[in-house]
């Protein structure tokens, strides 16, 4: 076994494996960081380490917030951020959510704050600020990738047609290059640019749309709920925009008015249980005003555990009134998602448009059947 073999065997192992594979020096703290994190996974199986008639040469038990300071020093950020999953969610940690200051150091990551939403249940009442501070620095964060996205998708579209508003705005650099390539000087590879080239910006029209938004609230749509708040919370800040967000498991929970506020949204809702698909394509039956100017947007797996018949039915009675039908198998910015493709088929064929889509591309898509 190679020396470097031989190394990453004894961080995997542990202290466990002190006998046979002696720590180097050199990995005193890095071995002591992941120990204070990992050895729980051995002593929530029984296991204990032996110690001689002289007592334990342990080190000082670190606390939490000693133990973060140590793994951002030592681990790179990608590592660092699965250890403070692990440590919140597996292990127990929650007095890094306890701490307010610790929480402002966290790494504020959607794949966290998704983890934390999905487990929040099991977690000390205590944190419950904590998980407030980190879900909003998430949110704040997603928001503002996000929102010029979509505005720019609802009211900054580009046109093909030529503008005689010379702005960076307008700027079309592809277009100036090509007009120009005739002015490439060959010996520098150098381009004279004496002809620019800008586009116009088609106002929107057909404003005054109601979008009706159901999320599934399922464990596994933990990642497409919190890009559903987000995506609410722009459109319901948007002129010309009617935002209901509907969330929904066996029951109905109407949060329309706290669309607005993502993290209230967030925070009210209870990820895990049953669906009943059906259920919520009925309620937002009663929720339509227009039907030519209303959009049904459903996130969900499509696994239905009610009546796949009534969701057909409620599915092909909103197509035929009129109602634009969008389904999204995943609002998430990365990852394949697993969803029920016979269902899936059967609601494409009732009437409904479905896509797995991240959530600029859901702005485009909103944004072209409401035009």
């Amino acid at each position: 076994m190679s020396e470097a073999t031989a190394r990453r065997w004894r961080l995997v192992l542990g202290r466990y494996a002190e006998q046979n594979l002696a720590c180097d020096g050199n990995d005193a703290g890095l071995d002591q960081t992941l120990a204070y994190l990992y050895d729980r996974e051995y002593t929530a199986r029984g296991h204990r380490q032996a110690k001689g008639a002289g007592g334990s040469l342990d080190p000082s038990a670190m606390k939490a917030v000693e133990w973060l300071g140590d793994a951002r020093r030592l681990f790179p950020a990608s590592t660092l951020e699965r250890m403070e999953r692990d440590a919140v969610t597996r292990y127990g940690l929650d007095e890094l959510l306890s701490d307010p200051g610790t929480v402002e150091s966290l790494t504020a990551s959607p794949q966290l704050a998704s983890t934390l939403l999905r487990v929040r249940g099991r977690l000390n009442p205590d944190t419950a600020a904590g998980l407030r501070i980190l879900i909003r620095k998430v949110v704040e964060e997603i928001i503002a990738r996000l929102r010029p996205q979509f505005t720019s998708s609802f009211f900054g579209n580009r046109t093909s047609q030529r503008s005689p508003h010379a702005s960076l705005r307008n700027f079309d650099w592809r277009r100036t290059i090509a007009a120009n390539l005739a002015n490439v000087d060959p010996e520098t590879g150098r381009m004279l640019v004496d002809q620019l080239r800008f586009v116009a910006r088609q106002r929107r029209r057909n404003l005054n749309w109601q979008v009706i938004i159901l999320v599934d609230q399922s464990g596994s749509m933990a990642d497409s709920l919190l890009h559903s708040a987000v995506s609410a919370a722009i459109l319901a800040g948007l002129p010309g925009i009617s935002v209901r967000l509907v969330l929904f498991d066996t029951g109905i929970a109407d949060l329309s008015e706290l669309a607005s506020d993502p993290v209230e949204v967030l925070m009210t809702a209870q990820l895990g249980g049953g669906t009943d698909i059906a259920q919520a394509m009925g309620y937002a039956e009663k929720l339509v005003n227009q039907p030519s100017r209303t959009v049904v947007a459903l996130i969900s797996d499509f696994e239905e555990g009610g009546s796949v018949s009534r969701l057909i039915a409620a599915t092909a009675r909103l197509a035929s009134s009129g109602v634009t039908l969008l389904g999204l198998a995943s609002l998430v910015d990365s990852g394949e998602p697993w969803y029920d493709r016979a269902v899936a088929s059967r609601l494409t064929a009732a009437g409904m448009q479905i896509a797995a889509m991240t959530p600029d591309r859901f702005a485009e898509w909103l944004a072209e059947v409401t035009r």
